[in-house]
C-alpha cells in the first residue's frame, strides 16, 4: 500500500495544533519512558511518514528528539512510501524496528526479518487495544511480532448531491452499470482484491469467502473478475490521498473508498460539496500498523525502548492527531487537543470496528484455517493487480 501522503493533509493544521499546544506538546513529549534511560545505544527506525517525526518535517513535530533525551538511545529515521518499500529495506538487517502494515507485515515474518515479541518488554502492552492484538496480521501461531500502533477502516465516500439515491451498499461502486461511470475511485493496491472479496463473501454466498485475504483459486477469480468489470467506471485509482480529495472538491470523483482523514479533508474544505463518509452494509476493510523488531537487530534495548514511547499515551495522542487515525492506546483519547478526536475515529467503538476486516498479507496457507486446498499469495495479489489496471 501508499500511504506516503496521507498525512500531508492535515500538516498544515498538525503544525497549528502543536504550536497552539505550546507547553502541552512538549511536556507530552517529555515524558519519561517506563522502562528507564539507557547509557548509550542507538536504534534505526523504519516508519511511514508521520509516525517517527524528528523536527525534519516541522520543528513544532518532534517526538524522537525528546525519545533521545530521555533514553539516552541515538535513533535515526528513515521513511518509505509503500509497503513493499517497507519490506524490501526491513530485509536488509539495516533497521532495527519498522512500523508495518497488515499487508506486508507477514511476509516479514516468514522471510525470518521479523523477531517474536517479548510482551513483558512492552511496558504499554497492557494499556493497548484488545482488538488489535495477537492478530492475524500480528502474530503467527500464537507468537506476537508486531505492537499495534494505530488503524483506520477503508471507508466508502460519496457526494450528497451528485449520489442519489445515498447508497448503503458497495453495490455502488462496483455494479457494470453504473450512473458515475468515469467519477468512481478506486484504492490503488493489490490489497484492494480483498475489498471486492468481501463485497462477494456477502452478495454470492455460493463461493464461501469467510475471510477475504483467504481466496483460492475460483474465489480469487471471482473477485479479479468483479475489479475487471468494475475497471471501465474507475476514473483514477489513488494512492495518494491529498489528489483524492482534490478530485472530490473539485467533483471529479463523486464516489469511492476512502480513509477518515480524507473525509475530515473534504469536509473542512468550504469549497467542496458535502459528502458522507459510511461503512456500507457488507462491512468494510481497514488497516492496522505495528512495531516489529528486527532478527538481525543488535540495539534490541533500544528497540523496545522506542516502541514503549511510541505507543505511550501522550505520544500516541500527538501522533494520532497529526497523522489522522484512531490511536492503538485508548489511554491517548483523553490526551487529544481535539477532545472528540477519538470518538471521530472511533478508536473504541465496538460496533465500528466489529464490521472491519483488516489488511492481512495472503500466503498460500489459507489464513481462514482450510488445509484442503491452497490460498493465492500476496505475489499473485500483485501480478492479478497489474492485470487489472492494464485491463
Amino acid at each position: 500500500m501508499n500511504r506516503f501522503l496521507r498525512w500531508g493533509a492535515l500538516g498544515a493544521i498538525a503544525v497549528f495544533v502543536f504550536a497552539a499546544c505550546g507547553s502541552s506538546s512538549g511536556s507530552a513529549a517529555k515524558k519519561k519512558p517506563t522502562s528507564g534511560k539507557t547509557t548509550g545505544g542507538s536504534v534505526s527506525i523504519l516508519a511511514w511518514p508521520g509516525y517517527a517525526e524528528n523536527g525534519s518535517t516541522s520543528k513544532d513535530v518532534n517526538w524522537v528528539t525528546p525519545f533521545e533525551t530521555e533514553s539516552g538511545c541515538k535513533a535515526s529515521v528513515k521513511t518509505f512510501g509503500t509497503s513493499d518499500e517497507a519490506f524490501q529495506l526491513f530485509n536488509t538487517g539495516q533497521y532495527d524496528v519498522v512500523s508495518a502494515s497488515g499487508d506486508s507485515s507477514l511476509r516479514s515474518v516468514a522471510n525470518g526479518d521479523a523477531a517474536v515479541i517479548d510482551t513483558a518488554k512492552v511496558t504499554t502492552y497492557g494499556e493497548l487495544a484488545p482488538f488489535l492484538k495477537s492478530k492475524p496480521w500480528n502474530s503467527v501461531d500464537g507468537k506476537v511480532y508486531g505492537v499495534p500502533h494505530g488503524w483506520g477502516a477503508n471507508l466508502l465516500m460519496y457526494n450528497d448531491a451528485a449520489v442519489t439515491p445515498a447508497p448503503d451498499s458497495w453495490s455502488v461502486v462496483f455494479e457494470a452499470t453504473s450512473p458515475y461511470k468515469g467519477k468512481v475511485t478506486a484504492y490503488d493496491s493489490p490489497i484492494y482484491i480483498a475489498d471486492a472479496a468481501l463485497y462477494l463473501s456477502k452478495t454470492k454466498p455460493e463461493l464461501k469467502i469467510t475471510n477475504p485475504y483467504a481466496l483460492d483459486d475460483t474465489q480469487f477469480a471471482a473477485a479479479v473478475a468483479l475489479l475487471k468489470q468494475q475497471k471501465p467506471n474507475i476514473g483514477e485509482y489513488w494512492s495518494d490521498y491529498l489528489k483524492e480529495q482534490e478530485g472530490f472538491t473539485k467533483s471529479s470523483l463523486v464516489l469511492g473508498t476512502t480513509w477518515q482523514v480524507i473525509t475530515n479533508g473534504v469536509q473542512a474544505d468550504t469549497a467542496s460539496p458535502k459528502v458522507t463518509a459510511i461503512i456500507p452494509k457488507e462491512g468494510s476493510t481497514a488497516w492496522s500498523d505495528s512495531w516489529m523488531v528486527s532478527t538481525k537487530s543488535k540495539n534490541v534495548d533500544c528497540a523496545y525502548k522506542w516502541i514503549n514511547w511510541i505507543t505511550s499515551a501522550k505520544v500516541q495522542a500527538q501522533v494520532a492527531e497529526y497523522f489522522g487515525e484512531a490511536p492503538a492506546n485508548l489511554s491517548a483519547c483523553t490526551l487529544t487537543t481535539t477532545k472528540d478526536f477519538c470518538t471521530t475515529f472511533h478508536a473504541d467503538d465496538k460496533t465500528f470496528y466489529g464490521q472491519l476486516a483488516y489488511w492481512t498479507t495472503p500466503t498460500t496457507k489459507c489464513l481462514d484455517g482450510r488445509t484442503n486446498v491452497q490460498c493465492k499469495a500476496y505475489k499473485d495479489w500483485t501480478a492479478a493487480w497489474d492485470e487489472i489496471k492494464g485491463s
